[in-house]
């Protein structure tokens, strides 16, 4: 993380001197630049949306002030509040450094194609994604978009590998059943779901035909960054309302003795042990369980989850 905080910050100049000729320090400017894009606002509200220490902050805008850039005026409908503004004078200061940010990013942008591009705004929204204080948007659950799929037995792959040693025959094994799926499947008795938030990929689940009145959960997944929030549950809840509509009469599941916390989702939402094989098919030793779950006639409370046939913008 240093070496890359190292690299990002000499690549877009905030450690040349003076912040390209305006006299500003990088923290100084990014001031500015939060009074800018919040038209009044109080030491407070920077301190915490810079996370910036209040005092060291303080002696700041202190400093802004005495050089007529920032100017502090009483808050009318809290009188003991002060509301920080740009002078015209910061303004003046700030305009041209806003349009030296905007050129550089164009030039930095210009070298890469358009694929790179994009690769790279998507690469910027998961760092700010899984370093965000607190989720930002609420979970959404999708069918699968061009990639979701790759994802899908990538992070598979990836994860369990970390996770229990898995070896690559269970990516192997993931990824014919995701293409099977992809390449052949009835969209009236088969789907997938993805679980995504502000457009960054959280977890998945399939559920497709086994025969006519019975269906397999499959690839059930959530990211270390999205678990405890009942997404699990979630994507489980929606195989189960699917199975219903469908007709099926039950659901059958294939998973691993190590895996508790999945466990832990299938008994929850009704599911029960069936039947215990051990195996080593992914290089380590393993203890495979079935599970099943009988469907109700009726849906039960909480079986349903909201679903958009597109990944959200």
């Amino acid at each position: 993380m240093r070496r890359f905080n190292q690299f990002y910050t000499a690549r877009i100049g905030l450690l040349r001197p003076g912040l390209r000729g305006s006299g500003l320090g990088a923290t100084e400017a990014q001031v500015l630049f939060e009074l800018a894009r919040v038209e009044g606002t109080s030491a407070s509200q920077i301190a915490s949306a810079l996370a910036m220490d209040p005092g060291y902050l303080s002696r700041l805008l202190a400093g802004l002030r005495r050089r007529g850039l920032v100017v502090s005026i009483p808050d009318p409908g809290h009188r003991r509040r002060m509301m920080l503004h740009l002078t015209a004078a910061g303004r003046a200061v700030l305009a041209p450094l806003d349009a030296n940010a905007a050129a550089l990013v164009k030039t930095l942008l210009g070298r890469l194609s358009d694929q790179a591009q994009a690769e790279l705004i998507t690469a910027m929204d998961r760092i700010a994604t899984l370093m965000a204080p607190a989720p930002s948007a609420p979970v959404v659950l999708h069918r699968p978009a061009p990639g979701d799929i790759g994802w899908v037995i990538a992070r598979h792959g990836a994860l369990y590998a970390a996770e229990y040693g898995f070896d690559a025959r269970f990516e192997a094994l993931v990824a014919r059943i995701a293409g099977d799926f992809l390449t052949d499947h009835d969209p009236m008795r088969e789907a997938c779901w993805i679980a995504s938030r502000d457009g960054v990929n959280l977890g998945s689940v399939f559920l497709v035909r086994a025969d006519d009145t019975l269906a397999k959960l499959r690839l059930l997944l959530v990211e270390p960054i999205a678990r405890g929030e009942g997404l699990g549950k979630q994507l489980v809840r929606e195989c189960v309302r699917f199975a219903r509509a469908a007709g099926y009469r039950r659901i059958t599941l294939w998973t691993q003795e190590s895996l508790v916390a999945a466990r832990g989702i299938y008994a929850a939402e009704g599911f029960h042990l069936v039947s215990r094989r051990p195996h080593d098919m992914f290089g380590v030793p393993q203890v495979g369980e079935e599970w099943e779950r009988t469907l109700d006639a009726e849906a039960k409370p909480g079986d349903a989850a909201p679903v958009s046939e597109r990944p959200p913008r």
